[in-house]
């Protein structure tokens, strides 16, 4: 495939560039965009890692991002419609432009689109943890850990979708190192594994990280190689001119840029919509909290038929599920929370569930066909970053190193290709 150029012939690489959220893929775009000899500075209405950034699961899991549409998916919400306890959470309130959200989302809900769309997440996939690494070695501080995420099963038949689905993966080309525990094994690697699960689908060389620290060191590493992280400043337009883009926030603040890149999650629309962004992007909202543990926690606990991830996080353990389609601003519903511990609670032990705090709501970015849309805008000065669904932390680095390339070359990698946001 020849490059696909988007600079008008002659046209200069920007020499600043204002990048409009402060999460990890805005702060990674900016950071790399630094790597390339660039000027940044970012934006946020809150601060950093104020959204779906901080109370996430923490997983750096190329061997499991892969679209969210697929059949599975589709019959699990059919059924989770009438469950209120469900992982799933769908508000019964009539709102169009979520019903056509979930009607394109399903219509995508074939084994083919999934194919499909699998092929554009190898490329990302494959370099994701290199990306993290080039943060490491270029000064951020906090650490990624590597350890294998253990799915937990009561017997070898409730394994069978993780094992169709894995298959599935080796088939398109995205190669795992699995291995299978019994689950007295498991328990001896990770004591936190309860007697319940029978067995283990260990799925190896993943990591995980502190999500909160790891964005704010991130930060604090484009700070210190001179760019400039401005919070409590909410972008209402962007701008165009001879000189430029104009980020509008309030009547007396701004920001002038030779481009943009528009990187705020769950609202991306509002800003990139009127530059020909046209894929509908949903707050997928995931819920989170911590709790202390008898004992420190190996490594990360992937609960499949509770649909809960469990991460080691500051001497204790992170709890993280759901996935409820309201809007990205609406408050923390409890009794999401409530069903989170108890669907968690029978799977583990020597977990303390009366220390329970840090609860947390946030809302991922979820594609109406489980793409990320990264990559230019109808405008040669705009671009957008998001979209990654639950994959926002994974594949953030590696997105945004190749969006850096992009903004400052003018050419689009071809690993970009399948998430144009244009399409």
């Amino acid at each position: 495939m020849p490059p696909i150029l988007l600079r008008p012939h002659g046209a200069l690489p920007p020499k600043r560039v204002v990048v409009v959220g402060a999460g990890m893929v805005g702060l990674a775009t900016a950071w790399f965009l630094q790597e390339r000899g660039v000027d940044v500075t970012v934006v946020d209405r809150t601060g950093v890692a104020s959204g779906a950034s901080w109370g996430n699961a923490g997983w750096l899991s190329p061997g499991m991002a892969i679209p969210l549409p697929e059949p599975g998916v589709l019959r699990y919400a059919l059924r989770a419609l009438f469950d209120s306890k469900a992982a799933l959470s769908v508000p019964p309130a009539w709102d169009p432009a979520l019903w056509r959200f979930l009607g394109q989302f399903a219509k995508r809900c074939t084994h083919a689109q999934w194919r499909r769309a699998m092929t554009g997440y190898l490329a990302v996939n494959r370099q994701s943890l290199e990306a993290f690494d080039e943060l490491s070695r270029g000064g951020v501080t906090s650490p990624t850990i590597h350890a294998p995420i253990m799915a937990c099963f009561e017997s070898s038949g409730q394994a069978t979708n993780l094992r169709r689905e894995l298959g599935l993966l080796e088939e398109v080309g995205q190669h795992l190192d699995v291995t299978e525990l019994t689950g007295v094994a498991a328990r001896e690697k990770v004591a936190q594994i309860g007697e319940r699960v029978d067995l283990v689908v260990q799925i190896n060389g993943q990591r995980y990280l502190d999500p909160g620290d790891f964005v704010s060191s991130l930060a604090d590493s484009v700070v210190a190689r001179g760019g400039n992280v401005r919070s409590d400043f909410t972008v209402r337009s962007l701008r165009h001119g001879v000189h430029g883009v104009t980020v509008d926030g309030s009547p007396d603040e701004s920001e002038l840029a030779d481009a943009v890149v528009v990187a705020t999650g769950a609202w991306l629309k509002e800003l990139a919509g009127p530059f020909g962004v046209r894929m509908p992007v949903q707050a997928g909202r995931g819920y989170s909290f911590s709790v202390d543990t008898g004992e420190n926690v190996a490594n990360p606990i992937y609960l499949p038929a509770a649909r809960v991830a469990c991460t080691p996080y500051r001497g204790g353990l992170r709890v993280g599920g759901t996935m409820e389609f309201r809007s990205a601003d609406d408050p923390l519903v409890q009794s999401r929370v409530d069903a989170l511990v108890k669907s968690a609670r029978p799977w583990l032990r020597g977990v303390e569930w009366s220390t329970l705090r840090d609860v947390w709501v946030g809302s991922r970015p979820v594609s109406a066909d489980g793409m990320p849309l990264v990559g230019a805008t109808g405008s040669p000065r705009v671009f957008v970053a998001g979209g990654h669904g639950m994959w926002g932390m994974t594949l953030g680095p590696v997105c945004a190193k190749l969006l850096a390339e992009q903004v400052v070359t003018g050419v689009a990698p071809p690993a970009l290709a399948a998430f144009n946001p244009l399409r």
